[in-house]
């Protein structure tokens, strides 16, 4: 009685190159997408148009300000001696830290050049207004 041993084939090899490739396409797409979240913390208001802007690429803070002056910090309403609070704070943390203001076309000047004081008094040297370019309107 002789046994029949039959050839056995070693498995295939593991194909990895498709994994890693899917694996990084899945990390630049939420890298992208966490980017462009960051962004839209924001509510949403109706800035002024300029001609002559320039474009800042980020910001630590932004401050909307709505039309019957009231502040939001990001999302979040808040009153402005909390908000001067919180800017001293990360002002010391942060000695590069900015602000983006964002104001309403219908607020009135008087509202944000008070903001404006505010925050200057607070220690903030880098300060930004938002604007919508007339061409996306």
């Amino acid at each position: 009685m002789r046994r029949r041993f039959r050839k056995v084939n070693p498995p295939p090899p593991l194909m990895l190159s498709p994994m890693i490739d899917m694996i990084f396409l899945l990390l630049v797409f939420f890298i992208v997408s966490t980017m462009y979240m960051s962004e839209l913390r924001s509510i949403p208001i109706r800035l002024p148009s300029a001609k002559n802007s320039e474009t800042l690429k980020k910001s630590n803070f932004t401050v909307s300000i709505k039309k019957d002056a009231s502040l939001y910090l990001e999302e979040t309403p808040i009153e402005l001696q909390q908000l001067i609070h919180k800017v001293k704070i990360e002002n010391e943390k942060n000695p590069e830290f900015s602000i983006m203001i964002r104001a309403e076309e219908e607020v009135g000047y008087k509202a944000v050049i008070t903001v404006i004081d505010e925050l200057r008094g607070a220690g903030v040297n880098r300060l930004g207004l938002a604007t919508d370019l007339e061409d996306e309107r």
